[in-house]
């Protein structure tokens, strides 16, 4: 299966996360976040059963006074 990730830094850290379902882990590189993302994702399809109709997501920039 296709997942998409959006990949923050927070401190020394990049938190990386699954828009399509709601998972996340982190790791201190880009590469290192986007690995521990992925295994966390085989190990949560391991109870539950993947999406139906798995709908990718809009990326859209945006932005705002303030």
């Amino acid at each position: 299966m296709k997942f998409t990730a959006a990949i923050m830094q927070e401190g020394p850290w990049f938190v990386a996360r699954c828009l399509e379902v709601e998972v996340t882990s982190q790791g201190r590189s880009v590469e290192e976040s986007l690995a521990n993302l992925k295994e966390a994702l085989e190990l949560y399809f391991e109870d539950e059963a993947p999406p139906e109709n798995l709908v990718e997501p809009i990326i859209a920039p945006l932005e705002i006074a303030v």
